[in-house]
């Protein structure tokens, strides 16, 4: 397995895969690896001859600068676990490589078409931006046939999708299913920062979103919102940022289960300090 770590090196080694006609998948990641990244490397292997996996904790999707300063790096063990399921290279630049200064110092210009102003978008000011400045380089660098992307970032993954469509990149974008630990909290890279009573704790997320699942035809969308809200709270150490029932395609919240075929419900957990997102999807 390859280790690159120059935009320099990343754009030679690209190009004499383009000379060869390999089919690249791609696995844009912020490191701190887990069960739920390596499912989308093993996909990238199976459906492409070549896998890259970038790691790189973007410092231009925090819009909080003690939550990138406590994020998770573990270049090592990450790349042993890559190389574990067949990745063929790494690109882990530096964010001096990365980003020129300017691109460091002004917020990336981008039409969400509103996708950005809901969930996510509404606690995190500018994460978006960030997230599409960052992925929309890398296509560029590595010029991949396929991307894959994890269903938990329920709104990153419309918003790519979205980005993809706008810039007409040729890239064909799959979303991955939720990868869950065995108690059903999805796996994420903040789970290292929860201590095992945490863990247990957070399970209780899952737990009351897919309880809901099984009788919510049976009340308003208002009143499973608000019982949803107020289940995962009762738990002491759990409090909901937010709660959205959307439309999956538009993310826009529904006020009734028939304006639309496709919904979900998309959250935001705090669990001690540690913020954790996961979704359902009702139909």
């Amino acid at each position: 397995m390859d280790l690159i770590k120059s935009i320099a090196e990343l754009e030679q080694y690209v190009a004499a895969l383009k000379a060869e006609n390999k089919k690249i998948g791609f696995v844009p990641t912020m490191g701190a690896l887990h069960e739920g990244h390596l499912q989308l490397v093993r996909r990238a292997v199976a459906e492409n001859e070549v896998a890259i996996v970038s790691v790189f904790v973007n410092p231009t999707q925090f819009n909080d600068k003690n939550d990138l300063a406590k994020y998770p790096r573990t270049l090592e063990a990450d790349s042993a676990l890559l190389e574990s399921v067949g990745c063929t290279a790494v690109f882990a630049p530096s964010a001096e490589e990365f980003y020129t200064e300017e691109e460091m110092n002004t917020t990336f210009q981008f039409d969400f078409a509103g996708l950005d102003e809901v969930m996510e978008g509404k606690f995190r000011p500018g994460h978006f931006n960030g997230v599409v400045q960052v992925v929309s380089k890398l296509f560029h660098l590595v010029q991949p046939t396929r991307a894959y992307f994890g269903e938990k970032d329920f709104q990153q993954l419309a918003i790519i999708r979205h980005m993809v469509r706008s810039m007409q990149f040729d890239v064909e974008i799959i979303g991955c299913p939720i990868v869950r630990e065995e108690s059903g909290l999805a796996r994420s890279s903040r789970n290292t920062l929860l201590t095992e009573e945490q863990r247990a704790l957070a399970a209780n997320i899952h737990a009351v979103l897919k309880e809901s699942t099984s009788f919510y035809s049976m009340t308003t969308v208002h009143e499973l919102h608000d019982a949803t809200i107020a289940a995962i709270n009762r738990h002491e150490g759990l409090e909901v940022e937010y709660y959205d029932i959307v439309n999956g395609d538009t993310l826009q919240s529904i006020e009734k289960w028939e304006d639309a075929d496709y919904v979900v419900g998309c959250i935001t957990v705090y669990c001690g300090s540690v913020r954790l997102i996961d979704n359902i999807r009702f139909k």
